[in-house]
């Protein structure tokens, strides 16, 4: 592991002839390109998939440059290992200089049956977390909020039944981090030379693990997201969602050894490889960092939770503002948004939900967080057992870079900082969509609208349509939510410059937008590339005809 290097070029029609050698049915999804929808790879929705000994061939244009990646689409077989790089290289010279690259894979692996771990977070979702808090915790609080303070803050997660320290299914006690294959105990090296410019092609290909990523001592300079080109930014640090994949430059003056370091975003584990002049220096391994814990904010109640180290850094006269809904000004000045017309109802004309309208629109959601008779209890409702909470004032968070990140001083990669290069004609979409991205815990449920995939239907588009879809996140989890076939412009005030993402992590209690020009005709699938989560029923179909 990672599966073979796949390098191609910019304008190339490739062929690819797949042998499955398994005993079970097998496939092959080439994540985040361009292609026909019968060349995409997804049992039971493009294709019936590959038949032990049966010869599956793929045929397609390279649309597209950038960093993607290959895996299997069916069972748990992308967790077993069934995952590679896959490189297309631009025709046109590219924006920016390097004279050497290395291709970074993370990934997580398990020594355990995935599906006997699925099954296990059915009957106890929360069996891998050993961070949960304790009573000496408990004495922690007390002594640095007082006792009514500690007690309430207790009491109300006890009456929720939610558990602040839940970033992760499975963590790691059950997994074994990796780089290019290798765990920290033998990490991978990169080689380079001091004064060179080195490009590092990061790719999470981990079945259901967030990364942070740095290189203590070196400064990133993030020149790619998700394939495609954006303007450069420095940074220190970056936080990936499973299926991301991010560019970067780096360029180390000292003839020493670094670290890559990928630390898990519940602190459970990281993995590790090594920058050096030559094989067999090693890097000082950074120390561990406190695991986190969930916020208002994570609840969905950002707008009474924020506060000025969430706001972003730069001024309003700065643009820092620029392309704020309304609702995130009002989140950032401490009130909560205020109630919208009645013409922004669901159910008027251009507005869809889906296969399945709610009852009550997301817009009515957060009015009833401050209306009579809007409790907790009725909101959740509103999708059923599928359904264990509801985010009461969900905002855009595009402009944070994640609980736990930003509190000691590292410049953080944030999705407001992705702007594309080229401008693009961005037409005004014909409707929106509302996914409402819902999960139960306790039950393991997950899907969209409190709907698994076994209940619900497809989504229809019509062929060209502008679309607006609008994520609501009404879990306590980050969802990398992926798109097959198409690319998902992504609203975060970047006007006329919005970046291409195939994959856009959605935080807790977050509300985001994306725009999808239905230009690929077929049924494509749109899930959360958390495996657990997909398996588990958040996944859907896309129509467009």
């Amino acid at each position: 592991m990672p599966a073979p290097l796949l390098r191609f070029r910019h304008g190339q029609n490739v062929e690819l002839r797949v042998t499955n050698r398994l005993t079970e049915r097998t496939s092959i999804h080439w994540h985040g390109l361009l292609l026909p929808n019968a060349m995409d790879g997804v049992p039971g929705v493009t294709f019936k998939g590959i038949d032990p000994g049966e010869t599956f061939v793929y045929k397609f244009p390279l649309r597209q440059y950038g960093t993607y990646w290959y895996h299997s689409h069916s069972g748990m077989q992308e967790q077993l290992g069934l995952y590679g790089p896959l490189i297309i290289d631009p025709a046109e010279p590219e924006p920016f200089a390097y004279a050497r690259e290395h291709i970074v894979v993370l990934s997580d692996w398990t020594f355990s049956d995935p599906m006997r771990l699925l099954a296990k977070l059915k009957k106890q979702s929360d069996f891998s977390n050993l961070q949960q808090r304790t009573l000496g915790d408990f004495f922690d609080d007390v002594s640095a909020q007082g006792l009514k303070r500690a007690w309430a803050d207790r009491r109300e997660w006890g009456k929720m039944r939610m558990d602040p320290t839940d970033f992760a299914d499975i963590t790691g006690a059950n997994f074994t981090y990796l780089l290019n294959g290798r765990p920290a105990t033998a990490p991978w090296t990169g080689t380079f030379q001091p004064g060179e410019r080195v490009r590092l092609r990061f790719i999470n290909s981990a079945a259901t693990t967030h990364f942070d990523v740095r290189i203590p001592g070196l400064k990133m300079t993030v020149v790619q997201a998700d394939g495609q080109h954006v303007k450069p930014v420095e940074v220190e640090e970056f936080r990936m969602g499973a299926a991301e994949t991010y560019d970067v430059i780096v360029e180390p003056t000292e003839e020493r050894a670094y670290a890559i370091f990928a630390e898990t975003t519940d602190r459970s584990g990281f993995a590790l490889g090594t920058l050096a002049p030559r094989a067999g220096l090693t890097a000082q391994i950074p120390a561990r960092r406190k695991r986190p814990l969930r916020t208002m904010a994570d609840m969905g109640m950002a707008a009474t939770a924020m506060n000025e180290s969430t706001m972003p850094k730069k001024a309003p006269d700065e643009g820092g503002m620029a392309g704020m809904s309304a609702s995130e000004h009002a989140a950032m000045s401490g009130n909560k948004p205020a109630a919208s017309p009645p013409s922004d109802m669901a159910g008027m004309a251009g507005m869809s939900h889906g296969a399945s309208t709610p009852p009550v629109s997301p817009a009515d959601h957060v009015r009833m967080a401050g209306m009579p008779g809007g409790s907790m209890t009725e909101m959740k409702n509103q999708f059923g057992p599928g359904n264990s909470m509801m985010a009461m004032s969900p905002v855009s968070r595009a402009h944070e870079p994640g609980t736990g990140l930003g509190d000691d001083g590292r410049r953080v990669l944030v999705y407001r900082d992705l702007i594309a290069l080229d401008a693009r004609p961005l037409p005004a979409p014909e409707r929106e969509i509302i996914m409402n991205v819902t999960g139960n815990m306790e039950r393991f449920i997950w899907g969209f609208d409190g709907k698994k995939f076994s209940e619900s239907a497809s989504i229809p588009l019509r062929l060209r349509e502008r679309a607006r879809i609008t994520f609501i996140n009404h879990t306590m989890m980050e969802h990398p939510l992926h798109l097959h076939g198409m690319f998902m412009e992504l609203e975060n005030g970047a006007d006329g410059l919005a970046p291409l993402k195939h994959t856009v992590t959605v935080k807790p209690g977050e509300k985001i937008s994306v725009l999808v020009t239905a230009d690929a005709p077929g049924d494509w699938a749109f899930h959360c590339h958390l495996a657990y989560h997909m398996d588990a029923g958040m996944f859907r179909v896309f129509s467009v005809a």
